[in-house]
């Protein structure tokens, strides 16, 4: 655990006891501050009491009376589509309204960092799709080279639960933009910005405010290093803006869609292989075709923005590339589950929207497709493009029906996970796919993608296996 610093003695507000906030709870008590806590779910408050947290609601502006700070759980709205009332009272009072990622920052260098040969690094990974296996690759690199590192945000553990940094250890942050958004904190050493697709707009209030939350990583105290891909204007604006010319190698800008050339710092995938070129030259190659943990160019971007954060760590480019060959991918991401009689299947649950179904769908061929969900915004006419190697389309979720009839592929209504893998398996030939690649969110038939994602598997299991 990291405990909490600056706030020793003080009252604080815990909103939301889920993982992250009752860590930050925790965290707080461990630093000396006295957390009063509250969630609107009674098991959370019986978590939190059991822990021996205090736990009360905040009925009103008053109940903000001598607290310090508000802490937030993410998923708890603190401005669109309208604050929390909680939120609302704190703002009222005066209160300052942080998250557990601003109070990680807050508290993550401490006096013993005096004494270290190499002082630890932080890098944080933001954009809308690939963040979780960047970052998850990154940490294997590091674990690959045996450097002390650890993992933790949006994936895997919460901030707070991290063990103090030792010498020379390298921190991997996930961060969504519901984190990025509220932390009165933001200082990582080297910032990543995968892509911007549309996502979460109800939550930020369209594409500007979406932006504006993923850009606060590269603008609160500002990276030593950043990593942006330009392959959308946003990432390209980001560059320019965080540059101070064109041979500033501090921003990387990656690349899967085109070359990249200029005298600056540059790292782009192109026909399945990542170069690297700085000041105009070419100064590595690695070829990604038969690297099995990152199939697609979705995942030759993400490869392309890890090599460029462990670059700057100062990794060599052979090192990184060893390290590549051994990355087995993330559950629920382009996972390969199965092959059997020649057909592969493919759990991509984690592909909630339609630029991460799109990416999913072009990393492969003769693809049939299970999809469906809870729709988002925007519609689906950005799939038509992607799916030109779908040979048919299996489609589950409540609304099924309304789903399939925006498709431009032939499509069978489905309802339901078994009935979809049934019909897939049922009429795959050999040399197919079985992808899911939902495009939806799933939350109409599912608790999270990752209960979709296992569904998907012990249904693939259960036709295979009889």
């Amino acid at each position: 655990m990291i405990p909490v610093q600056g706030l020793a003695g003080s009252r604080v507000a815990v909103l939301g006891l889920g993982r992250s906030g009752l860590s930050a709870a925790l965290a707080l008590r461990a630093g000396g501050a006295a957390p009063v806590c509250w969630d609107d779910n009674p098991q959370a408050r019986a978590a939190a009491e059991a822990e021996g947290l205090a736990c009360t609601p905040f009925k009103s502006a008053q109940a903000f009376e001598g607290i310090a700070r508000l802490v937030v759980s993410p998923g708890i709205p603190h401005l669109y589509p309208v604050p929390n009332p909680v939120v609302a009272f704190a703002l009222e009072a005066g209160v300052p309204v942080d998250n557990d990622i601003g109070l990680f920052f807050q508290s993550f260098a401490t006096r013993e960092w005096d004494n270290f040969e190499t002082m630890p690094r932080v890098v944080a990974v933001t954009g809308s799709n690939g963040k979780s296996t960047t970052s998850a690759l990154i940490h294997h690199i590091l674990e690959h080279v045996q450097r002390p590192c650890q993992l933790a945000g949006n994936i895997g553990r919460g901030v707070l639960d991290l063990e103090p940094a030792v010498d020379g250890e390298v921190v991997v942050l996930e961060l969504s933009s519901y984190q990025t958004d509220l932390a009165r904190n933001l200082t990582p050493d080297v910032a990543v910005f995968t892509n911007l697709s549309p996502d979460h707009l109800d939550r930020h209030h369209g594409m500007g405010g979406y932006f504006a939350a993923k850009r606060r990583l590269f603008a609160e105290g500002g990276p030593d290093r950043a990593v942006v891909g330009v392959d959308e204007d946003e990432g390209r604006f980001l560059a320019g803006q965080l540059s101070q010319g064109p041979t500033d190698d501090r921003v990387i800008r990656v690349s899967v869609e085109r070359k990249l050339t200029g005298p600056g710092w540059q790292v782009f995938a192109r026909k399945g292989f990542l170069a690297e070129y700085r000041k105009g030259k070419q100064v590595a190659s690695i070829d990604l075709r038969d690297v099995a943990g990152l199939p697609g160019a979705h995942n030759h971007q993400n490869a392309c923005a890890a090599y460029a954060a462990c670059r700057t760590l100062g990794l060599a480019p052979k090192v990184i590339e060893l390290a590549f060959h051994s990355f087995g991918g993330l559950p629920h991401r382009s996972q390969t589950i199965a092959e059997a009689n020649g057909v592969r299947f493919v759990n991509d649950s984690k592909a909630t929207n339609v630029d991460s179904a799109a990416k999913a769908l072009m990393a492969f061929k003769n693809i049939r497709w299970i999809c469906g969900g809870l729709e988002k915004e925007g519609g689906l006419e950005g799939l038509a493009e992607a799916s030109a190697s779908v040979r048919k389309a299996y489609v589950i979720g409540r609304e099924a029906a309304g789903f399939a009839m925006q498709l431009n592929v032939e499509a069978e209504v489905c309802g339901s996970m078994e009935v979809a893998v049934a019909r897939a398996v049922a009429e795959a030939e050999e040399g197919d796919v079985v992808l899911l690649a939902p495009a939806a969110a799933s939350f109409d038939q599912y608790d999270s993608f990752e209960r979709r994602g296992e569904d998907f598997i012990a249904q693939v299991r259960t036709v295979i296996e009889r």
